[in-house]
């Protein structure tokens, strides 16, 4: 798990390879990624900066213009690379990342709140209303349209890429594709 301040959480057998919390940064930190290969991880902040922690560092967006904030990242199934992705559905590629397509330039109803890299190569991005963009990856279906009790803020892959769940800030998870519902969190309700 990791802060907005940058602030690593590691659970399990996740190593802790140490974290930007406490270290100068110009915008929040809105995602953490492993890297399959040297088990270390980047954290990406809403700038585009990229800090990698026990993991190659091929590049960011740090320092440049964007249109829109950066709200997350993907590994390429090899962690020889990675994608950025825009609240405008724009995508940045670095090291062995392929770009195949974005949204960025289009006109979107809601704004893209994540992505998910297939294991074949190609990625997804999710909007905050459900929907799914597909580029280089199969589509297996979205929300779009459908009337949500709260907004969606991720999409997670399965593990051979052949589905995908969608999860909403309330918890509830939604599965398409051959991603199976195991259920979803139950989040306490403020008083």
């Amino acid at each position: 798990e990791v802060a907005a301040d940058g602030g690593l959480f590691a659970a399990g057998t996740a190593p802790y390879r140490g974290s930007m919390r406490g270290r100068l940064h110009s915008a929040r930190v809105v995602g953490v990624v492993g890297d399959p290969r040297t088990g270390g991880y980047w954290e990406v902040a809403a700038g585009g900066g990229v800090r990698s922690f026990g993991a190659p560092y091929y590049g960011s967006m740090g320092g440049h213009r964007l249109a829109a904030p950066v709200v997350g990242m993907a590994s390429t199934p090899n962690g020889r690379g990675y994608w950025e992705v825009a609240a405008d559905g724009g995508i940045f590629s670095f090291g062995d990342a392929r770009y195949y397509g974005s949204m960025g330039g289009h006109r979107l109803a809601a704004q893209v709140v994540g992505m998910a890299a297939d294991p074949a190569g190609g990625y997804w991005e999710v909007a905050r209303d459900g929907g799914v963009f597909s580029f280089h990856a199969p589509f297996y279906g979205s929300l779009a349209g459908e009337r949500l009790r709260s907004p969606i803020t991720g999409i997670a892959a399965t593990p051979r890429g052949r589905g995908y769940w969608e999860v909403a800030a309330d918890g509830h998870v939604y599965s398409f594709g051959r991603a199976r519902f195991a259920g979803a969190a139950k989040v306490a309700q403020p008083a």
